[in-house]
């Protein structure tokens, strides 16, 4: 089982990372002429895309990473979790670890992407589908919440992270996760903090910009300004 389950966690982050680097800012801009990575703030993701492009560019942009990370998870789940539905949460968290890796670091790209926070979004679905609809509910509350406050994306996301991180940590030790055992628990765990660490770490340049009062508000259906 130990080497099985080894091998099941390589593939789980190959196929995620394989659907990761589906950008789906890139294709739409193209679609519209624009080359997403050079204009705006350059990244390759939903808010970049709304600010440039529009609300409904914004939101194709959100439901395409959404829906690559859930396709990704969808497959591993048939793969392996419908054989072993103990392991289940594991094999979605790797496989949105490598969805996150694939869209933030795509090698077909130069692995210059976007912060994987629509990617994660579609990991949160998931889990809400498969476990409790309580984790939509909890992105929902800590995204929306936040940006309703302040229109101020990055905190948003960074708020989101945070909270899925401290749910799923509780949630699991609920029991409530089915079967694993608690060592994979806590490699879930361990994943998803990773996962955290990273989107802070992509949004380093945000962060700095926060704590000089410079970082740029954005709204859905208002004209966003373009540095």
């Amino acid at each position: 089982m130990g080497l099985g389950l080894l091998l099941e966690r390589v593939i789980c982050l190959g196929i995620g990372y394989v659907f990761g680097m589906i950008q789906t800012a890139v294709f739409y801009g193209r679609l519209k002429g624009v080359d997403i990575r050079k204009v705006g703030s350059g990244n390759a993701g939903t808010t970049n895309t709304l600010r440039v492009l529009g609300p409904k560019a914004g939101g194709i942009v959100l439901l395409g990473d959404m829906l690559k990370c859930m396709a990704a998870i969808f497959i591993t789940y048939l793969l392996f979790g419908r054989s072993n539905p103990d392991f289940i949460i594991l094999y979605m968290t790797y496989t949105a670890a490598g969805a996150v890796l694939g869209h933030d670091f795509p090698v077909t790209l130069k692995f210059k992407g976007g912060k994987g926070i629509a990617c994660t979004a579609g990991y949160t679905i998931y889990a809400g589908i498969q476990f409790t609809w309580l984790f939509i509910l909890m992105g929902v509350i800590s995204f929306f919440l936040p940006f309703n406050l302040f229109h101020i994306v990055s905190v948003c996301s960074l708020f989101y992270y945070t909270a899925l991180l401290v749910m799923s940590i509780i949630y699991g030790q609920m029991g409530l996760f089915g079967g694993l055992p608690q060592a994979n628990l806590i490699e879930v765990y361990v994943l998803l903090g990773f996962l955290t660490f990273l989107a802070f770490y992509q949004h380093r340049g945000n962060i700095k910009k926060l704590l000089a009062g410079q970082e740029r508000k954005t709204y859905i259906f208002k004209k966003n300004k373009i540095d």
